[in-house]
C-alpha cells in the first residue's frame, strides 16, 4: 500500500513538514519555463500598453455618462 503525502505529512513532526514543503516547491519552481529577457519586455510592453488603452476607454466612457447625467438632472 502506498501512503499518501497527506497521510505522510500527518506522521511527521512540523520542521519534517516545513521542509517537505520546502522541497517540494523548489521541485516544483525547476520544472516553469522562465521567459527571456526579451520576452519579458514585450510581454510588459502588452500589458502596460493594454492597461493604458481600458484606461482612455473608462475614462471617455465616464466622461459621456457625466454629461449626460448633467443634461438630465442639470
Amino acid at each position: 500500500m502506498t501512503e499518501s503525502v497527506e497521510q505522510v505529512a500527518e506522521k511527521l513532526g512540523l520542521f519534517a513538514r516545513f521542509g517537505l514543503f520546502y522541497r517540494q516547491v523548489t521541485n516544483e519552481l525547476t520544472k516553469v519555463v522562465w521567459p527571456t529577457r526579451n520576452q519579458l519586455t514585450t510581454y510588459t510592453s502588452v500589458v502596460l500598453v493594454f492597461v493604458t488603452f481600458i484606461i482612455a476607454v473608462v475614462s471617455l466612457l465616464d466622461l459621456v455618462l457625466t454629461k449626460i447625467v448633467f443634461l438630465v438632472f442639470g
